[in-house]
């Protein structure tokens, strides 16, 4: 007898099948080798690299203020808050302290990118597993909050928006009413959004229990952002070592207890919430004064009146674009609290006007790194909602 053709030869037979890399599912050119058993996963590694990227490199061949249209292009989900992180770390190697107004609304920004952020994350999860509703409804506040970008910094996408030193530009004139007048009107919305999913018996049939971290593999495998946070880790940088005056804001760390798709959603509900009394405390004692560093002539570029009536001014201008602003030699490590975790720069300086090294802590290429142990034992169905669930985007994980 053919040994192939015995039934216990058949149960052993495992598939191989290869989900992505094209988009669907996998938010972005992820591609996932696994092998089944049936529907089972026994076997998932994830395979990263198709956008070949190099920004680390390109990096180290521009001035400091050329690479921050590549920090854009990170999570290109929340660039606002990526510009941020980047130019942060930069002041600290310079040791500049920027004035209150531009701490504020570098917050503020942020803040708006981490709800910008969620909304997407959510009702990308939402889709994935069948509730198309809430997609069509977190787009739509999302839409009120591109708006709002593009008339702070001329683009809705890649905002390019933070300088070392400061920022582009001031806020427009009626700008911040109208950020208020968004935080008034969508809590509501937001509510109604979630109640279309909080019980919904089927979607929490698709994530309840599936894709449990504990709390101590989130620690292992190095998670952030709200993927650990939901694994009952209540970790957040802007708490435990606050930057550009989040100290001064009152605000709430949601912590989860399962740590499974479900508890990752609800912490990114609940943070939306969050940042919407961040802005409101903002907005309620907006800081006057500059917006840029005044005494940081050496890094942040002239105002234009100054420039076209100063002849000093207009060198310093020129030096600035030509050679980069002049940064002391050093190294320095930072990382900020962005939408999909900590996101980190860590810079060595030999002096002058291009960083020597530069290098990028990517949450979203560090959260990758459970896939391996969380899909195994789930069904195919259930690695969509993990893959959901977790929020991650590859431009920053092939960066």
């Amino acid at each position: 007898m053919n040994p192939m053709s015995s039934p216990a030869a058949f149960d052993s037979e495992k598939m191989s099948l290869s989900m992505g890399p094209s988009h669907p599912s996998t938010h972005g050119v992820l591609r996932l080798q696994m092998e089944l058993d049936g529907e089972i996963v026994t076997k998932a590694d994830p395979i990263v690299g198709h956008l070949h990227r190099g920004d680390e490199k390109i990096a180290e061949n521009m001035t400091y203020n050329q690479f921050v249209p590549y920090t854009d292009r990170l999570d290109y989900i929340a660039p606002l808050a990526n510009n941020m992180a980047y130019v942060i770390a930069v002041e600290k190697l310079c040791k500049l302290e920027m004035p209150p107004r531009c701490q504020a609304i570098r917050v503020l920004t942020a803040e708006l990118a981490r709800v910008s952020s969620h909304l997407l994350g959510i009702g990308a999860l939402a889709i994935d597993v069948g509730a198309w509703s809430v997609f069509l409804y977190t787009f739509t506040e999302r839409e009120k909050l591109y708006r709002l970008f593009e008339e702070l910094t001329g683009a809705r996408f890649t905002t390019s928006y933070t300088r070392v030193g400061g920022l582009m530009r001031d806020v427009p004139g009626g700008w911040i009413e109208r950020v208020g007048a968004f935080c008034d009107q969508f809590p509501p919305i937001l509510d109604e959004s979630l109640d279309l999913l909080t019980r919904n018996k089927i979607f929490t049939d698709r994530t309840q229990g599936i894709g449990v971290i504990s709390r101590e593999d989130a620690i292992a495998y190095g998670l952030t952002g709200p993927n650990l946070r939901a694994s009952g880790v209540p970790l957040d940088l802007r708490k435990d070592k606050p930057y550009s005056g989040y100290e001064t804001y009152e605000f709430d760390i949601p912590v989860g207890t399962v740590g499974d798709s479900y508890d990752r959603y609800l912490i990114r509900a609940e943070e939306i919430r969050q940042s919407i009394r961040i802005i409101r405390q903002i907005i309620s004692n907006f800081p006057g004064g500059a917006w840029y560093a005044e005494d940081a002539r050496r890094i942040f570029a002239p105002r234009k009146d100054k420039i076209l009536t100063s002849m000093e001014e207009l060198i310093q201008n020129f030096m600035l674009v030509t050679e980069g602003p002049q940064v002391p030699a050093g190294e320095v490590y930072f990382e900020a609290e962005n939408p999909k975790g900590a996101l980190g720069f860590f810079i060595v300086s030999k002096g002058g006007g291009v960083p020597w090294r530069l290098k990028i802590r990517a949450p979203s290429f560090c959260n990758l790194s459970i896939l391996p142990k969380v899909c195994v034992g789930a069904m195919v169905s259930d690695v969509v909602a993990i893959l959901g669930s977790l929020d991650f985007v590859m431009g920053e994980c092939d960066r």
